[in-house]
């Protein structure tokens, strides 16, 4: 089984200091989207970097579509900067629309869960990176510019914990350097996350899926 998980994501409701800004009474959006409401982000601590929603959405996108989902050896999970952890059923179809997404996403802040009524396919559980790897089991991987270069099929094993930051630029703000087992470079160059997210998944395919 591969654990895939987007840490320390830019996924966050709009913060109530800028509730009142033109920037975000004009949008109709809770969750903040730096596309939206950079002219409002500046005053923000790390703006550069926050309300990249988008990220989540194409990783998500790539990871749920995968034929390592649908042969049932994956499950995702979204955490984000606030310490909260989005768990995802494998069975859960992935809006393609981004609005429609966001939407979602405003849901899932709101009720924790989604559907708010019925079985769950999403849920937000507010909790650390740290208390996520804890129930999890498996070689520790996280992938960074600052980790060794390696050949992913030969660090691959069957039960593997695969970090990728689910931000634009900088680095984590968890400690997650010492909650791995491996940091591991796949690239001489910044990769969006789900680029590194794909190259993970495949490469755990070609080496355990029959």
């Amino acid at each position: 089984m591969m654990h895939l998980i987007l840490a320390d994501s830019e996924l966050e409701l709009i913060p109530k200091k800028l509730i009142k800004h033109p920037a975000v009474r004009n949008s109709k959006s809770k969750i903040l989207d730096a596309s939206l409401h950079h002219a409002a982000m500046k005053g923000l601590k790390q703006w550069q970097r926050r309300g990249r929603p988008d990220i989540v959405h194409v990783f998500l996108l790539i990871a749920n579509e995968s034929i390592l989902n649908k042969e049932g050896m994956l499950r995702t999970y979204v955490h984000t900067r606030n310490d909260e952890v989005i768990y995802i059923k494998p069975e859960t179809r992935i809006i393609k629309n981004y609005n429609r997404f966001k939407g979602l996403m405003e849901q899932l802040f709101e009720h924790g869960k989604v559907p708010p009524e019925n079985e769950a396919l999403m849920e937000m559980k507010k909790e650390s990176l740290e208390e996520l790897l804890d129930k999890l089991e498996g070689k520790r991987i996280l992938f960074s510019m600052d980790g060794e270069k390696r050949k992913l099929e030969n660090i691959m094993e069957e039960d593997v914990i695969c970090i990728i930051g689910g931000f634009p630029s900088g680095d984590f703000l968890s400690p997650v350097h010492k909650m791995v087992d491996e940091v591991v470079s796949i690239y001489h160059e910044m990769l969006p996350a789900w680029i590194v997210g794909m190259e993970a998944i495949v490469a755990y395919e070609n080496k355990f899926v029959k």
